[in-house]
């Protein structure tokens, strides 16, 4: 889940590409490679013809894929069906600005070293699209690879996080293992005292994870998408979905009228058993409020993430100079984009024992995003009960990482109607089977 918090993204789709581009009425429709000359071009003009980031549709009556969800996994898969398959009759429909979901309430840690085989093979895929990302989508993302620490706080742990790192290892995916002394060189503002609650014992390190700028990647997916043909439609709100005397969808009711389709993609996070029961589907989700905090600024005192599951906190340092806090889950479900101030207690007292430097500041922001768990901790990719109707949801706490790789593997789904085999165990049916991929521990949240 950067420091860019709900509190400061714009209100409105067109606040954010004014901030983003400075539009004006003679940029209207083209798309401009942003460059050195580029930026020298504008220079000259006091920054006043920047083009729209993307272009304001009106929705079309009918479309051959509808996105239900204008996130970063949503704008992804857009983006990916216009690049790999030629798909451009497709819309994206948001209920509100783009990225005011939970792209804009994440902490935006990016990692791959999960579990299982599984795990291990969606979240490496999605790893290694975001090492190119910016040039891809000619937009910087800001991602900086500044290294992942996950702490052990016992033995238990410290048994579970060093399986985790050969599991790593033997697919292919760098990690090791590092000892409280090394993990205090890595983070000098790590306190491992052994005589506090939680001692560190060691931790895993992944060097090559770090965070990326979470309105960077929604605006960089929407641009790029936006310039191949897809129509991106905000302040949408999917009302119904429709079917057909078949039982397939046929379409969607939306604030802004109806849209016919055969093919609707459900990509709503926390919400997404919502907008699925109105097709009559039920998915095994519950959703949750997960919190994060934003202190006062200061100068550069982190280098890298720290992640503690046994406490449930962990701490990057945005470029703006906040430190960037996540919280856990709170223990029942809600929608509610605030939580319960216990828990937020709660993790910055942990915070403040393994960083005493943050004893002295003072927090800024306090919010949720509402998160889709799963039973076993890992997401749902792939058909429904319902022809025609797909769903990307699931991801929990690791929704962010997953960005580009989850749009990747989706837009698969969506152009051929059959899975991806990087997606194939993370179907829906998988629940039926008892085939599942329990990412509990890996997924590094107490919920």
């Amino acid at each position: 889940m950067t420091a860019a918090t709900p509190a400061t993204l714009p209100t409105d789709g067109k606040a954010a590409r004014r901030e983003n581009g400075g539009a004006s009425p003679r940029g209207k429709g083209r798309t401009v490679k942003f460059s050195f000359a580029s930026l020298a071009r504008q220079a000259l003009t006091g920054h006043q013809d920047w083009p729209a980031q993307w272009r304001s549709a009106e929705p079309k009556t009918a479309y051959e894929i509808v996105i239900v969800g204008g996130g970063g996994h949503g704008l992804a898969t857009a983006y990916y069906l216009a690049r790999e398959y030629g798909l451009a009759n497709v819309a994206v429909l948001e209920k509100g600005w783009l990225g005011g979901g939970n792209t804009g309430r994440n902490t935006t840690i990016v990692r791959s070293n999960y579990l299982w085989e599984a795990s291990e093979a969606i979240y490496a895929h999605a790893h290694g699209l975001w090492k190119t990302l910016a040039v891809e989508l000619n937009y910087n993302v800001m991602f900086s690879p500044r290294g992942v620490l996950q702490l052990a706080h016992n033995r238990h742990e410290e048994a579970a996080l060093k399986r985790q790192v050969h599991a790593n290892r033997l697919a292919g995916i760098e990690g090791e293992w590092v000892t409280a002394e090394q993990a205090k060189a890595f983070c000098p503002i790590l306190n491992t005292d052994p005589t506090i609650r939680y001692p560190v014992v060691g931790g895993s390190l992944q060097r090559s994870g770090g965070t990326a700028r979470h309105d960077a990647v929604a605006w960089g997916f929407a641009r790029a998408a936006s310039a191949r043909g897809v129509d991106i439609v905000e302040n949408c709100q999917v009302t119904g979905i429709r079917r057909d005397a078949s039982g397939a969808v046929s379409g969607v009711e939306t604030t802004r009228g109806a849209i016919a389709t055969k093919t609707v993609g459900v990509v709503v996070a926390g919400h997404s058993s919502v907008v699925a029961g109105m097709a009559g589907v039920r998915l095994p989700i519950e959703s949750y409020p997960l919190q994060a905090l934003v202190s006062e600024p200061l100068k550069p005192v982190m280098p890298c993430v720290v992640m503690s599951n046994a406490i449930h906190a962990y701490m990057s340092q945005s470029d703006k100079g906040e430190l960037v806090i996540g919280a856990g889950a709170d223990a029942y479900p809600s929608y509610s984009q605030k939580g319960g101030l216990h828990v937020a207690s709660a993790t910055l007292e942990a915070i403040c024992e393994l960083f005493p430097i943050a004893s002295r500041l003072k927090m800024m922001r306090n919010w949720a995003g509402i998160v889709d768990i799963t039973p076993d901790r890992s997401p749902i990719l792939g058909k429904t009960p319902v022809p025609g109707l797909f769903v990307d949801c699931g991801w929990g706490t690791g929704g962010f990482k997953a960005t580009p790789g989850s749009g990747h593997l989706f837009a698969h789904q969506l152009a051929t109607g059959e899975p991806h085999p990087i997606a194939a165990p993370f179907a829906l049916d998988r629940f039926r089977s008892g085939a599942l991929v329990n990412e509990a521990t890996a997924a590094a949240v107490a919920h």
